[in-house]
């Protein structure tokens, strides 16, 4: 088949049949907008919080040294603390129900910034916040790994990942919006504002998960399913069966007991996905800590206007939607190649710190350099949507909950990693160069490269000894979607499919 055919095979609905296409359509609207939306409120409360330094908070409050960044590490470490428990805690607790309840309390502690006086404040706001957002990202890729099969999972996880950065690029807007129109009403200050906006759009968000998320295709009762869709779900992604231990009585499945304890322990993919996250997720470390916002606050030749450092800072998520979009609907059409981009990251990371290196160098105004710099290092965003679907891939043949366990892992080992690499490498009185981080990201980079080529050296293996065992190649995609275009034919066809556990 050659490539534009390849192509418009991919664009064409995958489906097998009318029914299933139907399913697909339902579960895409609403468990992607609810996803997305609160993807999107969760990366513009985290990015606000930069706009508001940069806007008059760090004066107001009077910061100094690296508080901002021991502010960012403190969210981090919540964030941290909550990423087991939240992930397992869909085993008792309905998506439902738990996504929206934590949406709610960080939306609460998201407006209680507005009334701060000091940075220590922010402090302990923020370790709380971080524990209340720390549901979403993995909570998020557990779902769309329960709901779509391997050639659909690249997309959704994309797009649900282009989400979180729109947050962070209409965060600046919103700023800058906020700082013309409201800044000194009632006595406010626009970065006070800031933090009530952000926390007041947050809330019929979580109002909409309430009434309409379906939970997993274990365990919905979502009125817009009939009785032959939900069987229909259940059938796709067969390894969902068992996901709940209350409500489908699958006790084996219990993640509090000693034979999950063994089993999660002794699992490599655990072990292999959390170290790609931890080295991947530190690749990202100029776009998280927003190095071009204080890169151009510190700016060694220029003054910025407030507006200017909120605005130009957007485009480094814009960078991160397009290449997380692209990379993400690439790797499925390519059956699920998602180490193409840990090759891309480490050029990127590599070519980028040489870039700030020598703008550092060379002296004068290089600004040029550096923001084409930084715009480009957003393109590693990327990793998100496709490192996770990878992990999502690989763990297809587990019961649900070790999966959902293996992505939990993933981030918090990645966070225990950044909360004290920001620190050392990317403080914000480092700005505007950053040299040691620059160092820092090269290395990095590198053992991206060698990392990925372990796990595609470890997938291969795999597929050797058991070729149903793992869904993250051509060959063994085609045969996985056979299988489920089989099963979901049957349903289609009107027959009973009782879901079995892999």
């Amino acid at each position: 088949m050659g490539f534009s055919e390849t192509v418009g095979a991919y664009f064409r609905p995958s489906q097998s049949s009318k029914e299933e296409r139907k399913l697909v359509q339902k579960i895409d609207f609403f468990i992607l907008t609810f996803c997305c939306l609160s993807y999107f409120c969760n990366y513009l409360d985290r990015s606000n919080l930069t706009n508001a330094y940069v806007s008059g908070m760090k004066e107001d409050l009077s910061f100094h040294g690296n508080q901002l960044t021991q502010i960012n590490t403190i969210f981090t470490c919540g964030y941290i603390v909550g990423q087991i428990p939240s992930n397992l805690a869909l085993h008792y607790v309905a998506p439902r129900f738990f996504f929206p309840s934590m949406m709610l309390v960080w939306a609460a502690l998201t407006m209680a910034t507005a009334g701060v006086h000091s940075p220590t404040h922010i402090m302990a706001i923020r370790f709380f916040q971080g524990i209340a957002e720390s549901t979403t990202f993995v909570g998020t890729h557990y779902v769309l790994g329960s709901w779509y099969t391997e050639n659909e999972l690249g997309k959704r996880a994309g797009l649900f990942t282009a989400s979180g950065l729109a947050g962070t690029m209409f965060g600046g807007f919103i700023q800058t919006g906020i700082q013309s129109s409201l800044h000194l009403k009632a006595g406010l200050t626009g970065w006070r504002w800031l933090f009530i906006i952000d926390g007041l759009i947050t809330v019929p968000v979580a109002i909409y998960g309430f009434l309409l998320f379906p939970n997993t295709p274990a365990t919905t009762t979502a009125p817009y399913l009939s009785e032959r869709e939900r069987a229909l779900a259940r059938s796709r992604v067969p390894t969902e069966v068992g996901a709940s231990h209350n409500q489908t009585g699958a006790n084996e499945a219990s993640p509090l007991s000693l034979r999950f304890l063994k089993r999660a322990l002794t699992c490599f993919p655990l072990y292999a996905f959390v170290m790609l996250w931890i080295i991947a997720g530190e690749t990202e470390s100029f776009s998280t800590n927003t190095l071009l916002a204080l890169y151009m606050k510190s700016s060694p030749t220029r003054s910025y206007t407030v507006p200017q450092l909120n605005d130009y800072p957007t485009g480094v998520p814009a960078v991160g939607i397009v290449s997380t979009l692209f990379f993400a609907t690439l790797t499925d059409m390519l059956g699920g190649c998602r180490w193409i981009v840990g090759y891309w990251i480490g050029l990127t990371g590599i070519v980028t710190s040489a870039m700030v290196l020598a703008a550092k160098s060379k002296g004068g105004d290089q600004e040029p350099l550096v923001f084409a710099a930084y715009y480009w290092a957003g393109s590693v965003y990327a990793c998100q949507a496709t490192f996770f679907a990878w992990a999502n891939d690989a763990m297809r043949g587990e019961e649900a909950m070790l999966r959902g366990l293996v992505v939990a892992c993933m981030n918090m080992g990645s966070n225990i990693i950044n909360a004290w690499w920001a620190i050392v490498f990317y403080s914000a009185d480092f700005a505007p160069w950053f040299t040691r981080g620059m160092w820092a990201m090269i290395g990095t980079s590198i053992a991206l490269a060698f990392w990925t080529t372990v796990l595609i050296w470890w997938t291969r293996s795999m597929q050797k000894k058991d070729p149903l065992a793992f869904v993250g190649s051509d060959d063994v995609v085609v045969e996985g979607q056979r299988a489920d275009r089989e099963t979901s034919s049957d349903v289609a066809d009107g027959e009973e499919v009782t879901p079995t556990k892999a």
